[in-house]
């Protein structure tokens, strides 16, 4: 079983704590003298080669100064920031409301040209409607603790949806039946919800596929994913938002989004579980 993209995020954290290591090692000094000649508290540096804290672009600049490696500072801050964008807490994307995080999807969504989704937890938010997307990000709001902005949130989110229109996007989509069933909001939230599934379905942009309850799993149920033109997948788990860039793991992600493709009906069977999922409200 490939690495999970929390692991790798943090396999990257090490590798560029390793990387400073050799810095030192190359200089001739330990930690205690980095640490004095960088002016902070040895259990820093400790931390820092421990991977257990992530280095600003402040002390990288002090590192290398007293390593006299400056001539590596602008890799090593360009590194480790790539390193710190791969696995992002929701509080802290969220520390000021929801509406920056959306903003920042809705631009992800502008620049790719195909965005194949799977969506295990709620219906994906390219398709969301008012009431669903503010009733999610209400019990989302909640759970964090963080500000709330929820109606500029929920704006940025639904302007996602013009993509489906406009620009010559493609959004190839695997949803489970159970989020069908699963109930965000009030009955008349997600029957309108469902009703808009079968509104974009028909669309050129558009392919949705239901993955259906009681069948034979080839690929096991995996957290939510999204598939930004073979250069980017995001992974989405309870506490953070997780980005993927090493061309194994999107590979891996994209065999996996294949097999999942296998067990899903679409057209007229995937309108069928729509409609099912409607009639199950009543």
């Amino acid at each position: 079983m490939p690495a999970s993209p929390s692991s790798s995020a943090q396999a990257a954290r090490e590798a560029l704590a390793r990387r400073l290591k050799h810095l030192m090692k190359n200089a001739g000094i330990n930690g205690r003298v980095l640490s004095a000649r960088c002016g902070w508290d040895p259990a820093k540096t400790s931390r820092i080669l421990n991977a257990k804290a992530a280095p600003s672009d402040t002390d990288l600049r002090a590192w290398c100064d007293a390593c006299h490696a400056q001539d590596q500072a602008a890799d090593l801050i360009a590194t480790s920031r790539a390193v710190e964008s791969m696995y992002e807490e929701w509080r802290r994307l969220h520390r000021s409301g929801m509406r920056q995080a959306q903003e920042d999807v809705l631009a992800r969504t502008a620049e790719a040209q195909v965005c194949r989704a799977y969506t295990s937890n709620v219906i994906p938010g390219f398709f969301q409607t008012a009431d669903y997307a503010e009733a999610l990000m209400r019990s989302i709001t909640d759970f964090q603790g963080t500000p709330d902005d929820i109606t500029e949130a929920v704006a940025a989110r639904l302007a996602r949806s013009r993509y489906l229109y406009e620009g010559g996007h493609r959004f190839v989509v695997l949803i489970e039946e159970w989020v069908l069933r699963t109930r965000i909001g009030t009955p008349e939230t997600m029957a309108g919800q469902l009703a808009h599934l079968l509104t974009v379905m028909p669309l050129p942009s558009v392919s949705l596929g239901i993955i259906r309850l009681g069948i034979p799993r080839t690929v096991w149920p995996l957290e939510a994913f999204y598939l930004y033109d073979d250069q980017r997948t995001v992974v989405e788990t309870l506490t953070a938002s997780i980005n993927v860039r090493q061309p194994r793991e999107l590979a891996d992600y994209a065999r996996a989004f294949t097999a999942l493709a296998k067990l899903a009906v679409h057209g007229d069977a995937a309108r069928a579980r729509i409609r099912a999922a409607i009639d199950a409200l009543e």
